[in-house]
C-alpha cells in the first residue's frame, strides 16, 4: 500500500490506534509551552485544523475561552468526542471540515492551528499541493481577526534528535512557508514515552511503518525522540 493510502485508511478506520499513539507523545510538554509563547491564549477563540482525535483541542481547550475543532474524518471526530468528553472541559466544539472550506465565519478566532494535516497534500496532490495548501492557508487567514496568529505544525523526523524533513516533498514546502509565505520557524522535541518495548512497537509499526520499529526493538527503545517543526505568522 503507498504510503498516501496508508495514511488515508488509518485515519478512516484505526482512530482508536491513532489516539493510543499520539497520547504517548510529547511527554515533556514542548508543545503546549510553545504554543503559550506564540499567542496570549488566555481568553481568545481557537480553531485546531486537522484535530484528528483531539490531542492538540484538548491542549488548548485547558486554556482558551473556546476552541474548534475541525477534520474531515468522521471516525478521527467520534474517537475525538470521546476524548474530549472525557477531559471534562466543556468549553469546546467539533465539527466536519475539509481544509480548504472551513464553515467558519470571516475572522471568529483569534488562534488557528493545523496539526500534522496540511503536509500530508504533498504527497495526496503531488502536481498541485501549492495550489491546494495555499487556499488552505487563504482560509486559515479568513477566519483569524486581524491581530491573531496562525500556526502550523508538521514532522521534522520522528526518530530523529535532530530536525530533519523527513522527505524532499516536505522540505520544499517548508522553504515554500518560509521564503514565500512569509511564516517564522524554529523547532521543538516532541519526544515519545511508551510504556514498555512491546508497546513501542505496536503502536509504531502500524503508523510509521517496519522500519522503525525494528530500530525500536533491536535497540530496546521505549523513549522515542521526535522533532516538531512551528510555523507561525500574525495576520
Amino acid at each position: 500500500m503507498a504510503m498516501t493510502d496508508h495514511f488515508k485508511a488509518i485515519y478512516a478506520k484505526k482512530a482508536s490506534e491513532y489516539e493510543r499513539m499520539v497520547s504517548r507523545e510529547d511527554y515533556h510538554g514542548n508543545l503546549f509551552a510553545a504554543l503559550n509563547e506564540l499567542h496570549h491564549l488566555s481568553g481568545a477563540t481557537a480553531v485546531d485544523i486537522g484535530t484528528g482525535t483531539g490531542r492538540l483541542t484538548r491542549l488548548l481547550s485547558f486554556q482558551v475561552a473556546q476552541v474548534i475543532g475541525l477534520d474531515i474524518a468522521p471516525a478521527m471526530l467520534l474517537e475525538a468526542r470521546e476524548q474530549m468528553l472525557q477531559s471534562g472541559m466543556n468549553n469546546w466544539s467539533l465539527a466536519n471540515a475539509d481544509n480548504i472550506a472551513l464553515p467558519l465565519a470571516t475572522n471568529c478566532a483569534d488562534f488557528a492551528t493545523e496539526g500534522w494535516s496540511f503536509g500530508h497534500s504533498v504527497g495526496w496532490f503531488p502536481d498541485e499541493w501549492h495550489d491546494k495548501i495555499g487556499a488552505m492557508l487563504d482560509e486559515m487567514r479568513r477566519i483569524v481577526r486581524p491581530g491573531g496568529t496562525i500556526v502550523l505544525l508538521e514532522t521534522l523526523g520522528t526518530g530523529s534528535k535532530s530536525p530533519h524533513p523527513p522527505t524532499d516533498g516536505l522540505a520544499e514546502l517548508y522553504h515554500w512557508w518560509e521564503h514565500e509565505q512569509g511564516f517564522q520557524h524554529r523547532w521543538i522535541r516532541t519526544d515519545y514515552q511508551f510504556e514498555s518495548v512491546a508497546e513501542a512497537d505496536e503502536l509504531t509499526r502500524f503508523f510509521f511503518g517496519d522500519e522503525l520499529a525494528d530500530a525500536i526493538v533491536a535497540n530496546q527503545m521505549d523513549i522515542l525522540p521526535e522533532c516538531t517543526g512551528i510555523w507561525w505568522q500574525t495576520v
